[in-house]
């Protein structure tokens, strides 16, 4: 397996991967048309025509020339200052538990990092995601973009991470789900 940038040739791919991922898992944004796929499939659509879109930080893992995994980080902020929001991370459900979307967190973050980023912030599994250095938002005075998400919404600091605190917002795209 490897590790790198999304390209114009992975989009149709990345779709794919992402709807099959989330089809039919109870956290799953709701189809936006009857029938269609899981609200994140159009989610990355939407976020790679947003102005927060950062190319470098779309991955994908690639086995045999197959897209089996895609992560993407889009830009975010916390209070005024700039941070990123991590997702969708969506692995093949064949390829799931296999270290994939673990290849694709370290890399993401790495890259993040290596770009100058502070923070990264994410909805997900706290006993997944603790292994990637993330933590609840609340315990660094970061504020959810819903109160509700609880210690669902964590953030991980980078290296360039200056203490910000405050009300963490998502790239628009997030709003529309």
């Amino acid at each position: 397996m490897i590790v790198r940038r999304e390209v114009s040739d992975d989009v149709e791919a990345i779709r794919a991967v992402t709807a099959a991922a989330f089809r039919g898992v109870a956290h799953s944004a709701p189809p936006l048309e009857p029938g269609g796929d899981p609200g994140e499939a159009t989610l990355v659509s939407w976020l790679r025509a947003d102005a927060g879109w950062i190319p470098q930080l779309s991955l994908v893992a690639v086995e045999d020339d197959v897209v089996v995994g895609h992560v993407v980080a889009t830009r975010a902020h916390v209070a005024d200052r700039p941070a990123l929001g991590l997702g969708p991370v969506s692995v093949l459900p064949a390829r799931q538990r296999a270290g994939v979307g673990s290849a694709l967190m370290h890399a993401v973050l790495g890259a993040a990092d290596a770009l100058d980023e502070a923070l990264v912030g994410l909805l997900g599994e706290p006993a997944f995601y603790r292994r990637f250095g993330f933590v609840p938002a609340r315990s660094m005075g970061i504020l959810a973009p819903d109160p509700s998400w609880g210690d669902y919404f964590q953030v991980r600091p980078l290296t360039h991470y200056d203490g910000t605190t405050g009300q963490f917002a998502y790239a628009a795209p997030f709003d529309r789900l």
